[in-house]
């Protein structure tokens, strides 16, 4: 059961996230807690009128078991929750309490090795599989993670899908354009926001870390494939940089991020596939959340007035 299957008058105990924690005083000095209760389906607003022994210790983030009872306050449901303990691990999922990609991610991922099955250079085709096939925890994180905090692909599987439709549009473009090398243009691809592991924490936070702030994924995706590239023997330096230049120039203008602008056409082709496929997802994750088909507004991202093709 989720958030929006709850009607008033249920008592109940079930799993949730605590996205936000706030501790009140009532007119009469006594202290409460006030919530914001999650799961994939909604938010939930909670509230804890009696910290007694029953309330075990919590902090915003965490997954909590809460029993207590639902009721309708100002036309929207609460819960005045009587007990509170923090969920173990294996209790939850964490796919059922935040937002998920709707494809399934050992589909999406199995989509990516096939497109990594393309790569024939033997030093392009072991650096591609030292991460995506070997390096087991960098897998299962690259598998969770979302591409943003909060512009295009901020969910659960986010970093997977983005990675998995710019290698999809390159390999196109390897198609239409045989001038294109296609092993460097589809490794560039799979590699080009990698840094996104280390930019942004993982789930439930998934926010900016100290390193992010300061350095930003290009720089840092940069160095984790030139590190791993110093590890083996005889990678031609030429292709070497090669490689890199499309990771460091992938958003395409100095004013995006980019510490360079595409000086190949393996770099040219990224940053249009990378800005194809995060504009796509702004206009579709903008639809999602539209309630007619009117205009939405002027979408600064876009920076053009928004609205669905009619008979959508």
């Amino acid at each position: 059961m989720f958030i929006q299957d709850l009607h008033e008058g249920m008592h109940i105990t079930q799993t949730f996230l605590v996205r936000q924690k706030v501790t009140g005083t009532t007119k009469s000095g006594k202290s409460y807690y006030s919530l914001k209760l999650q799961d994939k389906s909604g938010v939930l607003d909670g509230k804890v009128w009696d910290l007694t022994n029953s309330i075990s210790h919590f902090d915003a983030l965490d997954f909590i078991v809460a029993e207590g009872d639902v009721l309708m306050y100002n036309n929207a449901l609460q819960m005045n929750i009587k007990r509170i303990r923090r969920a173990e691990p294996g209790e939850y999922d964490q796919r059922d309490y935040l937002p998920t990609s709707e494809i399934s991610a050992d589909e999406m991922y199995q989509d990516l090795m096939r497109l990594a099955g393309k790569i024939e250079h033997p030093k392009l085709k072991a650096l591609v599989n030292s991460f995506f096939q070997e390096d087991k925890a960098f897998i299962e994180a690259f598998k969770n993670h979302s591409a943003a905090k909060s512009v295009h692909h901020n969910f659960i599987g986010g970093l997977l899908q983005h990675t998995l439709r710019v290698t999809q549009i390159c390999y196109f473009y390897c198609l239409q354009y045989p001038m294109l090398n296609k092993d460097l243009l589809i490794a560039a691809a799979m590699f080009h926001d990698i840094g996104k592991l280390k930019e942004l924490s993982p789930f439930p936070d998934n926010d900016y870390t100290d390193e992010g702030q300061l350095i930003g994924h290009i720089v840092m995706g940069y160095s984790m494939v030139k590190e791993r590239i110093d590890t083996i023997p005889d990678f031609p330096e030429k292709l070497k940089t090669e490689l890199l230049h499309c990771i460091l120039a992938h958003q395409g203008k100095l004013e995006y991020g980019s510490p360079k602008k595409p000086s190949l056409i393996e770099a040219l082709a990224l940053s249009y596939a990378d800005d194809t496929d995060a504009k796509m997802e702004i206009m579709i994750e903008e639809f999602e959340k539209a309630t007619s088909n009117d205009f939405l507004g002027v979408n600064r991202f876009l920076d053009t007035n928004i609205r669905k093709t009619s008979g959508n």
